[in-house]
């Protein structure tokens, strides 16, 4: 670890800080209703297109109203991506001529677009034309985002509201998120990487004369427009199959620190707007202290575990990279450009935030580097999350913390005001659940299965860890992985996109049950025997809560996975790649 590298972690986390309160607080003006600076820009498009579609704003609706929107709406895009994969061929904008999508992977792919997940077993520049990446990926990359951000503020005014029967109107929510929130944004932000870089075109594809001699390919199409989006909405899509760490996508020590910036931004402020939005701004920023005390202690693990290199190699006598702590610590499978550091970073924020974009390979961090956010998705990525999808997992596991504190001291559980009862702690009950189901019981048939088995490429551990990771990822909605994992086959495209559609809609609908139910209650006043939710015992106990929950659900698989690869490392035992 060097003192560079911990000043470019602790600049990108001061600039989180000192950004989140300014878009949060713009975020709770545009969800409330409020008039906003772009309201008489964008305020004409916003009503108009609410004409076009015949919805009345105005008219909020029940939370089964508003989930039977959510739902229908997901899954007229899914069928709308679907068939823009399967009709590639036939559409315009192709120039490299790809064909056809095959029906398992265009079923993956439609999925994991339309759930926010964007896993990627695919290559993108060798796979889908810019007809597919700007109509049926760049479009989802919005409208997921915002169906995150609508679930989320369903939730909050659950809390917020003092009595009611509405958790407010999907179509809005949407509207507005999008059209207040992310277009203005990433429309900014393609400028800004344009400038640095990232091209934005419709060229075909260019070759070059590499200085050995050899001939290759240099992928173009319209790059910034995505990139854009796709960190902003904490979607993490690579337009090409290396992600960040493409040159083209990444192309500047600038465009990194941007891009690093946006995986937590726009859900670091919506923490803030839920303070907003509640009228107690230190409810906002008592969960978004614990968030960030994950966040920073997760990142502090990687990087330790990172600088200190792989000790098979510094055994050999080898003074190098990948030996020499001094020198970078674990570089296999890092860019030069960006070293351990800023790789730690990124690794561990994508992953609390649900975005999934590398500028390194998870597959070659040491055991406990890679861990790390392998057990942040696993935790239902909590920590700042995507966009909304964090906030109101958070919101759920605050359910759970505060029923805890309520067994402990005999008293009604309570959250501001609301109390909470057996029907919210079992719909939190469902919604926590779905991670352990999916991630253990994909990872444990892919362990049986000969055929599923077949798409992992080393032996030992780290074989186990590749199966965990990639079914946490679909699961968690995330999109990372670990690349020895071979993810494109029949039967991995069909149970991961299983997966990543329960781990979305099946945790999506139990929450807008909560939000549904706290609606409708009263707010108590507090009194002598509330338990206060904005100090410091309450962040300890939440984040007691998650972590707990978690090592009970997960630790057994982490032990034979990535610790027992850690002690094995330590002791000289190495495990080559499945023969």
């Amino acid at each position: 670890m060097t003192a560079d590298g911990i000043l470019q972690i602790l600049f990108t986390l001061a600039l989180l800080a000192l950004l989140t309160p300014l878009f949060g607080g713009y975020m709770a003006r545009v969800f409330d209703g409020e008039r906003t600076w772009l309201s008489p820009l964008v305020g004409p498009i916003e009503r108009g297109l609410y004409r076009l579609a015949g919805i009345d704003p105005a008219r909020e609706q029940h939370w089964t109203g508003y989930t039977l929107a959510l739902l229908s709406f997901n899954l007229l895009g899914l069928l709308l991506l679907y068939a823009v994969l399967r009709l590639q061929a036939w559409l315009p904008l192709n120039p490299a001529g790809l064909g056809a999508v095959s029906p398992d992977l265009a079923f993956n792919t439609a999925i994991s677009f339309v759930s926010n997940t964007n896993w990627q077993a695919y290559g993108g520049e060798t796979t889908l034309s810019y007809f597919s990446q700007m109509v049926g990926l760049t479009v989802q990359n919005f409208v997921s985002a915002a169906t995150g951000f609508a679930v989320a503020v369903a939730l909050i005014r659950g809390f917020a509201r003092r009595s009611g029967r509405t958790v407010g109107n999907f179509w809005a929510d949407l509207v507005r998120a999008t059209l207040y929130v992310l277009l203005p944004l990433a429309f900014v932000s393609a400028i800004f990487l344009v400038w640095q870089g990232v091209p934005q075109n419709f060229g075909a594809y260019v070759s070059a004369n590499t200085l050995e001699g050899a001939q290759q390919i240099l992928a173009q199409g319209p790059v910034a427009s995505q990139i854009a989006i796709k960190q902003l909405g904490s979607n993490g899509g690579g337009f090409f199959n290396a992600n960040a760490a493409h040159p083209y996508e990444n192309t500047t020590a600038l465009s990194n620190l941007l891009q690093t910036l946006y995986l937590l931004l726009l859900a670091s402020a919506l923490v803030y707007s839920f303070g907003r939005m509640v009228k107690d701004t230190r409810q906002g920023w008592a969960i978004w202290a614990a968030m960030s005390i994950m966040l920073v202690t997760g990142i502090g693990v990687t990087y330790w575990a990172e600088a200190q290199g792989n000790p098979a190699i510094a055994a050999l006598g080898v003074n190098d990279t990948a030996s020499d702590s001094n020198s970078g610590g674990n570089m296999e499978g890092k860019e030069v450009r960006f070293g351990t550091a800023l790789s730690s970073l990124w690794a561990v924020s994508t992953t609390a935030a649900s975005n999934g974009s590398v500028n390194a390979m998870h597959d070659s961090f040491t055991p406990i580097g890679g861990m790390v956010p392998m057990v942040n998705i696993m935790l239902g990525e909590v920590i700042f999350g995507g966009v909304g999808a964090g906030l109101y997992g958070m919101l759920v596991f605050v359910i759970l913390a505060v029923f805890i504190a309520g067994l402990m001291v005999g008293r009604t559980p309570e959250y501001l005001g609301k109390k909470i009862e057996a029907k919210e702690i079992k719909l939190a009950v469902i919604a926590v659940l779905v991670y352990p189901l999916c991630i253990l019981g994909g990872a444990a048939l892919t362990a049986v299965i000969p055929s599923a088995l077949a798409s992992v490429a080393n032996a030992g551990p780290h074989g186990l860890s590749e199966i965990l990771y990639a079914y946490a990822s679909g699961t968690g909605n995330n999109g990372s992985a670990f690349g020895g994992f071979s993810a494109n086959t029949p039967y991995h495209n069909t149970m991961i996109g299983l997966a990543m559609l329960l781990g979305r809609f099946a945790v999506i609908v139990p929450t807008l049950a909560i939000a549904g139910s706290l609606v409708t209650k009263k707010t108590l006043p507090a009194s002598a025997g509330t338990f206060p939710t904005h100090g410091g015992l309450f962040i300890g106990l939440l984040i007691a809560t998650i972590v707990i929950v978690g090592g009970l659900t997960f630790f057994p698989a982490l032990a034979l996975g990535p610790i027992a690869e850690h002690l094995s490392l330590q002791a000289g035992t190495l495990f080559g790649a499945i023969p």
